[in-house]
């Protein structure tokens, strides 16, 4: 583990500890509290000695080579690191299936909207959000996001905040105090150094969309042979518990669209390790702007492959494409 990450690691549990701490005294469940005050206590002075991450089931010389990043040697190895191996590889995959599911159905067409999307993860599980959520009076919901972190920590986060947003949504607040109570769950619940940038958007069937952007690389709205991008409102959510959000207003005429997409996309880099760029996916939009969202969507992914020009991707990808219908259409 790297200083920057281990200092940060450190003061999570901190963090932690003082949050136990302080419901020690009301909680039913003091005796489970202590014992999770017994943890922490115990990683942080595995810290200060230099033993953290080394199994405590070495010693000796194997302690000193796991330290230095070294084999483990037989702990390691055979038949048993092969049977845990599998296991993992199936708690991922299950992971990936569970997360496909979260999704929302392709080429949604609901009160005069049209939805298509492309969701890719850089590994078998992804940190970004993205959902599609009819609501009360013939809304439109659309999300988009992006969770702190990589991997598996990542997609759980990605999930609890799936979760809550369709929880949210359920309730028909206004989008502002929607996300305000989004980012105040999220800050509350998760370890100190977890957030999300978000875009949600709530869409009306005659046309008008109001849009929270909390942090999120800038949606394009696209119309008139242009692209007009729609900045941030607010800082990502779980960043402060008693964060305050805003809004905006838009009106998207009969084909008119709006691109929204993770940083996978604008900071893929080519083999010079260019980036991609909102300038390359600007021109790429308006070029596309006149076929269906799905292939709106399909001509970006396009682009940016040919532009990195690598099998892999070094982060996740998502895209999704709101087109207005020339007539409203119910799914």
């Amino acid at each position: 583990m790297d200083a920057p990450a281990f200092a940060i690691l450190r003061d999570q549990l901190i963090e932690r500890r003082h949050q136990l701490e302080a419901v020690t005294t009301a909680s039913v469940a003091a005796g489970e509290i202590a014992r999770l005050l017994q943890e922490v206590d115990a990683a942080l002075r595995r810290m200060d000695a230099g033993t953290y991450g080394v199994c405590e089931g070495l010693r000796g010389p194997d302690r000193a080579r796991a330290a230095h990043g070294g084999s483990a040697g037989p702990l390691l190895s055979g038949s048993s690191a092969t049977g845990r191996a599998a296991r993992l590889e199936q708690d991922l995959d299950l992971a990936s299936r569970i997360q496909r599911e979260l999704l929302p159905k392709p080429d949604t067409r609901v009160s005069g909207w049209e939805v298509a999307y492309h969701y890719q993860p850089a590994g078998p599980v992804s940190g970004d959000y993205c959902d599609v959520i009819p609501g009360g009076s013939g809304d439109l919901y659309f999300l988009i996001g992006d969770v702190s972190g990589k991997g598996i920590a990542a997609a759980m986060l990605m999930s609890h905040l799936s979760a809550m947003l369709r929880t949210l949504v359920s309730l028909g607040l206004p989008l502002t105090q929607l996300v305000e109570r989004a980012s105040r769950v999220l800050c509350e619940s998760t370890l100190p150094a977890a957030y999300a940038t978000l875009v949600c958007g709530r869409a009306s069937a005659g046309g008008d969309i109001e849009l929270c952007n909390a942090g999120h690389p800038p949606p394009l709205v696209i119309r008139d042979g242009t692209t007009v991008a729609i900045g941030a409102t607010g800082l990502p959510i779980g960043m402060f518990c008693s964060g305050r959000f805003s809004s905006r207003n838009e009106r998207l005429e009969p084909g008119e669209t709006m691109l929204l997409y993770t940083d996978g996309l604008t900071e893929a880099q080519d083999p010079m390790g260019v980036e991609y760029g909102l300038e390359r996916l600007s021109a790429v939009a308006v070029s596309a702007s006149r076929l269906p969202p799905q292939g709106l969507v399909d001509a970006c992914v396009g682009e940016v492959g040919a532009f990195r020009r690598a099998p892999a991707l070094a982060d996740d990808l998502t895209i999704m494409a709101l087109r207005r219908s020339q007539a409203p259409v119910e799914h």
